[in-house]
């Protein structure tokens, strides 16, 4: 399960890029309940997203030319030049060389081979969010890719990840879990095949924990935003649905069955 005891290769960090981070602010506030504080005035409009006063996400504006508001994950490293010369030998591409950010950390971005987008964050003072796997906070970090045992081994390349299939409706579902400690609870995410479907691209999905699904759809619908998939009960996963805010960034909502 995902935590904020955080190890290589741990989802640590998750903002959102936007064009408008005012009307963003508003929307994820009236959906997923977040407060969005501002990280100060040097930081070009960079804020924080947080329930009862703890970050579970950020938000800032576009900063790469051309780009579309997107969700992006962060995976921790403990040597970020390291993982960085990692990405290129693995086949993917460096959009970011590593970079200080204030003494916090240091940020990178970069492309797998098939075209997601992630990022590399190793800490400084900042060590990740402070709340994951609770209501309204990040809970599994899923990656839609066309050939995932090839998409796999580039990121066990970088921070050897362990995988493993799980059956799922139409489809064989992989389990992501760091290097450390037992595979059940060092999961933290999942590798699904790339849709058929006009407009699939190859990207990771945050996914947030909802107590209520249809309600939180009910809300986005309400406030701009667009169901990208109905809500559904998955046997032994639990009530999940995909949408999108006002500006197209996809992210995802689901219920854990109590069960599991």
């Amino acid at each position: 399960m995902l935590g904020t005891d955080f190890t290589t290769g741990s989802p640590n960090w998750l903002d959102l890029g936007s064009p408008d981070t005012d009307a963003a602010a508003a929307f994820y506030g009236a959906v997923l309940g977040w407060r969005f504080v501002s990280a100060g005035p040097d930081t070009g409009g960079y804020g924080f997203f947080q329930v009862d006063g703890k970050t579970v996400a950020a938000l800032g504006p576009l900063t790469e030319e051309g780009a579309n508001s997107a969700w992006m994950i962060h995976f921790k490293t403990g040597d970020i030049a390291a993982t960085v010369e990692a990405v290129t030998a693995g086949g993917g591409t460096v959009r970011m060389e590593p970079m200080d950010v204030m003494g916090e950390g240091m940020l990178a971005q970069a492309t797998d081979p098939q075209g997601a987008q992630f990022a590399l964050w190793q800490p400084g003072r900042t060590a990740g969010l402070e709340l994951t796997s609770a209501p309204n906070a990040l809970l599994w970090a899923e990656l839609h890719a066309p050939d995932p045992e090839a998409d796999i081994a580039f990121y066990q390349g970088l921070f050897g990840w362990r995988s493993q299939e799980m059956p799922a409706p139409g489809m064989t579902y992989r389990v992501l879990s760091t290097a450390e400690g037992d595979q059940q609870d060092a999961s933290f995410g999942g590798v699904a095949p790339l849709g058929d479907g006009a407009g699939e691209l190859p990207r990771w999905v945050p996914y947030f924990h909802s107590t209520d699904v249809d309600a939180t759809i009910t809300a986005a619908q309400s406030n701009g935003g667009s169901v990208l998939m109905p809500a559904t009960d998955v046997p032994e996963v639990g009530r999940m649905a995909w949408l999108a805010d006002p500006f197209g960034a996809v992210f995802a909502l689901l219920k854990p069955d109590p069960r599991m």
